[in-house]
């Protein structure tokens, strides 16, 4: 599939999509936002958004699939796979502004979090309540959970508890 560019029109969109302090196009944020933990490998988006709320991504995923823009969803940038690379350039959508854990329910044994948690937040949060989180990777403290489930996360007790899958219904 051939990816278009942004335009200087469609980043005029996109700045009133998602709030123009929210979008960057300066050379030191492409930078941070053009690898992660993977060695040697460096792709950099056009644009690094950073919305902070769902009907803001959802207006922005509708204008990138009509004008064919790539989109990179990205959480704490941890990942030692390339996954949350901009290979093809276009807009890098940075989760890291959903960050709210919405719901401990103690009862249920159930929780809603926004994919942007750190995921030692979380696992901090439901100790609280007296429960185990077992997902424990090595970047717990920076990681997310949306990051999470994307790669399958476990860590060290991954061979007792599995790894995220099981805790996602």
């Amino acid at each position: 599939m051939a990816f278009n560019k942004i335009t200087t029109d469609l980043l005029d969109q996109i700045k009133i999509i998602i709030g123009a302090p929210n979008v960057f196009t300066d050379e030191e944020s492409l930078n941070t936002y053009s690898h992660d933990e993977t060695e040697d490998l460096k792709y950099y988006p056009e644009v690094v958004v950073k919305p902070t709320d769902a009907a803001a991504i959802s207006a922005l995923l509708k204008l990138c699939n009509e004008h064919h823009i790539p989109v990179t969803p990205r959480g704490g940038g941890t990942g030692l796979s390339g996954a949350a690379l901009p290979v093809y350039g276009g807009v890098l959508l940075s989760m890291e502004k959903f960050k709210a854990i919405i719901e401990i329910d103690t009862e249920n044994l159930q929780a809603t979090v926004e994919p942007g948690v750190i995921t030692e937040d979380f696992i901090n949060a439901v100790g609280e309540h007296g429960l185990l989180y077992p997902v424990d990777p090595s970047s717990k403290g920076s990681c997310f959970i949306g990051g999470n489930v994307a790669h399958g996360s476990g860590g060290p007790r991954v061979v007792k508890y599995g790894t995220i899958r099981e805790y996602i219904f």
